[in-house]
């Protein structure tokens, strides 16, 4: 399995290598694949996101990109892609969420998947998602690892997922990155698609929706790399994420899957009391952990 350093991921989106024959011209033998990329002033990254996704060199790409009405060179950034590109739009939205659910209402791929202006796939994962959703027909949602980078690519941690429950993602969080994750149409139309109310904490309650009611299948190989810096969302106004976290968890309280006995809802309390002191740097949990808390979910203790 391919680890990825900092340098291979640099030198992956350092410059265009794909084939703009096999991007333009679609191969209906694969399955499409349908990429939303929301955009606000992330010039500086947005390129090097752009190159991640048309380096892939997949033959049935559906690549979308909705920008909110950037005033940096975000612009002349799409522009240059443009020819490469589904669609692409550029004025002012409600957010991050509403960009993607436009995105994905424009979407007419078999399986769906939503990449921010400054996180990065890594090579090859279009073909690992297509391959596994054709061995796995009964699968909806498929996760794969990911790397934690900061502005300058290097790697600040990486995620080796355990498969999610409804329960387990309710509790604890994500023992993934979405960057990493992919589903089928079909799911995302079942659940309603993304909510344009929420600003911070979407995929969160996208994917309780879907592990209410889907299969997931693990991917173990590395598909993305999500980027930490001092301009992204998730560092600079983490209680305002944090409030609407709570309040997501609010709709699905009392839920009967949700029955757990005190000491993991004393344990749910302390971490959650843990995540707001500002103490952890992102809601992923360290895998160990989170492999821990799905054990206790899944053992006759914790009925």
């Amino acid at each position: 399995m391919k680890k990825f350093t900092s340098q291979e991921i640099k030198e992956f989106v350092s410059k265009a290598m794909f084939d703009e024959k096999i991007i333009l011209n679609k191969d209906h033998s694969y399955p499409k694949i349908s990429i939303v990329t929301p955009s606000y002033n992330q010039a500086e990254f947005l390129e090097r996101t752009i190159l991640s996704v048309l380096n892939q060199n997949y033959p049935n790409l559906e690549y979308i990109i909705i920008d909110g009405g950037s005033t940096d060179n975000t612009l002349d950034i799409i522009h240059h892609y443009a020819k490469k590109l589904a669609f692409f739009q550029s004025k002012p939205d409600d957010g991050q969420a509403d960009a993607i659910k436009q995105g994905f209402a424009r979407a007419t791929g078999d399986i769906l998947l939503w990449v921010n202006s400054d996180d990065l796939l890594l090579p090859d994962a279009l073909t690992d998602i297509a391959r596994y959703f054709i061995r796995h027909p009964n699968v909806d949602l498929v996760i794969g690892r990911s790397i934690i980078i900061d502005s300058d690519a290097r790697v600040l941690r990486k995620i080796w997922p355990v498969k999610p429950s409804f329960e387990s993602l309710y509790y604890w969080g994500c023992g993934f990155n979405q960057v990493a994750s992919a589903w089928r149409r079909t799911l995302y139309d079942d659940v309603g698609g993304i909510d344009p109310s929420l600003h911070f904490c979407m995929d969160y309650d996208l994917y309780l929706r879907f592990l209410h009611k889907c299969k997931v299948g693990i991917i173990p190989r590395y598909l993305a790399a999500y980027r930490i810096h001092s301009a992204s969302k998730s560092s600079t106004l983490r209680k305002i994420q944090v409030k609407e976290r709570r309040l997501i968890k609010q709709k699905w309280f009392g839920h009967p899957r949700l029955k757990c006995n005190p000491q993991l809802i004393k344990l749910h309390t302390q971490l959650q009391a843990y995540i707001q002191r500002g103490i952890a740097r992102t809601f992923t949990l360290p895998p160990k952990i989170y492999a821990w808390l799905s054990y206790l979910h899944s053992s006759p203790k914790s009925e």
